[in-house]
């Protein structure tokens, strides 16, 4: 049983059920919607479905081509499905984490979290170029977990996450000690200060308890970007920051300017930069 497109199936009658049932839960509780916004995330996910289900042959045959060089045999007993789910998370955190930290890997993140509003809606803002992310899901497959098997646990840890894109569930007790709930993903969305960089997980928060990225939710939670787009389309939403990159380079007078441009850490002027340490002359207008 193809476990990753089972699920992808199921979870199409679900999410349009909940997306409806989300927008008039909120009507009926006074809560702000914003159905452009929303229908900019529907879209994007539109386009994040295509491209994946486009290339998921490609990422089959490159996960087989690394299982075959598989360190471990470890086979597909019950136990070994807990491990994919387990090794998955764990890579899904510093994948994300290292999305929050360098800038051209934050140039597709950045997309999930130009969304100003937080609801199911917000769970579908997927980056079209998001399939890059792939090569960091390699190591899975030499250490002997099946190629079908990887795909299987990252798609239930995308259908899991869905469901913690929602103002309408308050705090869950005990299990917010070890689940990414709804409440620890709400911080990872907002743009204030305390928040910034914060709870990176994808269902274990355990990760972030272990690796100092924890941040309750505390202060009133402000969503979206530090610097909001000024055009929120769909394509303006996909490529803002491959395109601000692509400016920076054009601009940039040295090798370094343009390394730190694509490689640096996410957040820098880097042209700031290369003009104090005397390295380019300022353009007019810059």
């Amino acid at each position: 049983m193809d476990v990753s497109r089972e699920l992808a199936l199921l979870s199409v009658p679900i999410f349009i059920a909940t997306l409806f049932a989300e927008a008039w839960w909120r009507k009926r509780r006074g809560l702000a919607y914003d159905a452009r916004d929303g229908a900019t995330s529907v879209g994007m996910g539109f386009g994040f479905a295509l491209i994946s289900g486009a290339l998921e042959g490609l990422t089959l045959v490159l996960f087989a081509a690394v299982y075959e060089h598989r360190v471990f045999d470890i086979g597909g007993a019950w136990w070994v499905w807990i491990l994919a789910l387990v090794a998955d998370d764990f890579v899904f955190y510093w994948v994300h984490r290292l999305e929050h930290e360098v800038r051209f890997l934050w140039a597709t993140h950045e997309a999930h979290h130009s969304s100003e509003q937080y609801t199911f809606t917000t769970a579908l803002r997927q980056p079209w170029t998001y399939p890059l992310a792939t090569v960091f899901w390699l190591p899975l497959a030499l250490i002997g977990i099946r190629p079908e098997m990887i795909l299987a646990a990252h798609s239930i840890s995308l259908f899991y996450q869905y469901f913690i894109h929602t103002e309408l569930v308050g705090k869950l007790g005990p299990l917010e000690w070890i689940l990414n709930t709804p409440s620890h993903h709400r911080v990872h969305h907002g743009s204030n200060p305390v928040y910034i960089d914060k709870n990176y997980a994808g269902i274990l928060i355990v990760w972030d308890r272990l690796f100092g990225s924890f941040e309750p939710e505390v202060e009133k939670v402000r969503y979206g970007l530090t610097k909001p787009l000024v055009k929120k389309d769909v394509l303006h939403a996909s490529f803002n920051e491959w395109i601000a990159i692509a400016k920076d380079l054009r601009r940039a007078r040295t090798w370094r300017g343009r390394y730190n441009a694509f490689f640096g850490r996410t957040g820098t002027d880097y042209l700031a930069c290369e003009r104090a340490s005397g390295a380019a002359t300022p353009s007019a207008g810059s």
